[in-house]
Parts: C-alpha cells; structure tokens; sequence
C-alpha cells in the first residue's frame, strides 16, 4: 500500500543514508581502492555528501508541505521538529568534517571558483564548497549552462537562450547593503532607509552586483564605446536599449536584468568578442555545497529550537550559521539585525531569502516555495519585468505573466493512470 505519510518514506529512506554514511570515505583519494582512480574520483559519492543529503531528505519531510500531508490549514511558520533535530544531527556531520579540513566555505574572494573559475579547461568548479554534483555534459553543454543568463551578443555562442531573471524575484530577495531586504530598509523600524525607488540599483547588496548585470554597467571595457556598456532600459513606447527586448526573442533580456553567476569575466570584461574567456573554464551545478548545509542546518535548528539555540551536536546557533555566511569577508553584509532574530518568523523569512539569494539560479527555488507551502500565493506566481526610459528618470513593475498554481494540486506531479490502477490504495494525487 502507499504510505500514509511522506515522513514514513523519509524515514525508510533514512536508513538507507545511514548505511551509507557508515560505507562510504571522507575522500576516496585517502583509499587505497581509491588510488585506482586518483583524478577521478570528485564524481564519487562521500560520506559528506551522505550526510548533507541524508539532512535534505529529513528536513524535506520536516517542512511545513510534508508536515501537513496535504490538509487544509497548512502553516508556512509549522515544521515537525522531530524531524528537524533528525536533520541538524545529519548536517552536523557535513560541519564536523569541514572542521576535520574535507570542506570550507569560500571567501567572498574566491566565490567565482565554486560557480565557473575551474583550474583547467576539463577541471570541475566547486572549490571547497563542492560536496556533489552530477558528471558535466560535453563542451557545448557547458558553455550554453554558462551563457545561460546573458546575451547573446556578449558571448556569441549560438544554441543558448537567455534565462532573464525576474524583478520581482530580485526586488523581494536582494535587498540593501546595510543587510536589510528592501522592505524591511523601507519600514524604517531597523535604522535609515537606503533604498531609493527612483534609485533601485544604488546601495545594494554586493551579492546583487556580483550576480547580475545592470543597465549602465560596464561589461566590454576593451570594446568600442557603443558596446562597452549594458543597455537594458526599455520603453513602453517600443523604443528599447539593444541587451534588452519587447519579449519577442529570447536572447535580449526581457525583464530589464541578466544574471552572471556562472558566466566566466576577467578583469571585468564579459564580451568574449575582445576576450576569449569561456572556453578557459567549466561552469558547473553543484547539486550540494557547503552554503546549502549552512542554511538547511539553520532553517532546521531554528525551526526546532530557535534562532539562538546550540545542539548538542554541534556548537553553531542558526544565527551564527547565517551569519557566517554573510561574513566570508569581514564587512562584506553585515550580520542580520538583532530585532529581526528576536522574531520568530521573521527570522524564518529571513533564512529564507537569504537562501534564496545564496542559492540563486542554482534549481533549488521551486522545491523550497513548495515544501515552505507558498507557492501558491500571488507573490510566488507573478513574474514582472522592470520597464525603465534610457535616462533611468522613471522605473515600472511591468506583469509579464501569472502562473497557475493551486494548493494542493499543483505541489505535486500527477501519476500516470495506469499507474493508480496497478494496486489497490494507490490513489492518485490531490486534485488531479
């Protein structure tokens, strides 16, 4: 029969990543059966990665989608904390083992070496942040994921689309340089408010100018004057800057952004027309690293126990594992504000977002706005565009599409019929 509940399977699951974690080695170059394959063995799966995937899948089962077992009342702020203290048990072995030297978060730095900046042209990214990944695809696959997020005029790669990150998805999770999300700098309750509307893209925080390009900025400073910088403005009036479009083609950017995390720039310059610098790395996923286990390890342990609580298992609150993450280099964001931490939920939404910019373009948003149960509010369904005249004299939230999204229907894929029909008890998913 089908389990009654998604945490009967989590915890089957569950025994079988403990087997695995008692199995498998920190590093398999430290083997000798692993010497048989020195060089290739980042592919292999660790008792690091064990451990932080045994914590997904329980903090999965924790989250308030699993934890409501698709029943009317769903609360975002509800997680099993049985489950969470199962889960911060498992990622503590991920923090034990970066303390024993497997693993360490990267410097603000050297960020660029866990997304693109590979040692050599067939070497994988990830740094010491890598704990799994999938085998990359061959030399095509990769420079269409690297080039991904950006026009195509810059890297010149035919077969890539741009992926134009949306304003509302930017706007609600890169907030401000003080560490503030953009409306809580704007509620004035947490110090001086620094964000301008008439200025969306002053004081921001530096992840936001890291991983984006702007209009204005400066991405081909070894080009020619007219192509030297972003043009991404756009008019209602037809009349738009030559990076970004009316929605018509899918290489400009149609939402008014592009997104860099994984496009390889040295010395500022982007255009591979005057600088030929893809084929010189590897721009990778990783399916986990090390920020992942820092902010699951949060979410869970704050869930269970609060914001300044420290297991028995490991000496970190989630606070300090937040704020560890911020601070890769001293001053670079600072850490969450106290008033925030004080607050339950509102911490919640603060891990939250920063999980979001942290994780950002990386394919982890849509299991999250499901499992934290939100998917279905307009926030999370609206995707808008930022329309703004060449002189950036004026800024509007333009709608460009509202996805469909029903609670519970749409939180889970339906099952093929035939399916449904092979056992009795075996229904088929709600709503479908």
């Amino acid at each position: 029969p089908r389990p009654d509940s998604y945490k009967e399977s989590a915890l089957a699951a569950n025994e079988d990543y403990k087997k695995a974690i008692e199995l498998l080695p920190e590093n398999w170059d430290e083997m000798s059966y692993g010497q048989l394959t020195l060089g290739e063995n980042k592919a292999r799966v660790t008792k690091g990665a064990a451990y932080a995937f045994q914590g997904k899948n329980l903090l999965l089962a924790a989250s308030p989608l699993m934890k409501s077992n698709n029943q009317g009342g769903m609360d975002t702020y509800s997680y099993d904390t049985e489950l969470c203290d199962m889960a911060v048990e498992a990622f503590a072995g991920v923090l034990k083992l970066k303390d024993q030297g497997y693993y360490k978060l990267s410097s603000w730095e050297n960020y660029d070496e866990v997304f693109w900046k590979s040692p050599s042209r067939n070497a994988w990214p990830g740094s010491t942040e890598f704990i799994f990944a999938s085998t990359g695809g061959n030399k095509d696959q990769g420079e269409r994921f690297m080039t991904a997020g950006v026009d195509r005029d810059f890297h010149g790669r035919n077969g890539s689309e741009i992926v134009s990150p949306t304003h509302n998805f930017i706007h609600n999770n890169f907030g401000m340089a003080n560490g503030l999300s953009i409306e809580d700098d704007q509620s004035g309750q947490y110090g001086p408010v620094t964000f301008n509307p008439a200025r969306p893209f002053e004081n921001r925080d530096p992840r936001f100018y890291r991983w984006h390009i702007i209009d204005r900025q400066e991405v081909a400073p070894k080009g020619p004057a007219k192509h030297r910088y972003a043009q991404l403005w756009y008019e209602t009036t037809g009349n738009f800057g030559e990076h970004r479009s009316a929605g018509n083609d899918n290489q400009p950017s149609t939402t008014g952004y592009m997104h860099s995390k994984f496009y390889p720039i040295i010395d500022g310059e982007f255009h591979s027309k005057w600088n030929q610098i893809i084929d010189q790395y590897v721009g990778l996923r990783l399916h986990m690293r090390l920020t992942d286990v820092y902010l699951m390890y949060a979410e869970a342990l704050h869930a269970s126990k609060g914001a300044y609580a420290v297991p028995a298992t490991y000496s970190l609150s989630a606070e300090d594992a937040i704020n560890a993450i911020r601070n890769r280099t001293a001053g670079t964001i600072p850490n969450v504000h106290p008033s925030i931490v004080a607050d339950n939920n509102k911490f919640m939404d603060e891990i939250r977002r920063e999980r979001s910019v942290e994780l950002s373009y990386e394919a982890h948003r849509w299991v999250d706005i499901r499992r934290w149960g939100v998917a279905h509010l307009p926030k999370y369904r609206r995707k808008t565009a930022l329309d703004f005249p060449e002189d950036q004299s004026s800024f509007t939230e333009r709608l460009l599409v509202e996805r469909v999204c029903e609670y519970p229907k749409h939180y889970w894929l339906p099952f093929a019929a035939k399916q449904t029909q092979i056992y009795e008890g075996f229904p088929q998913n709600p709503g479908w």
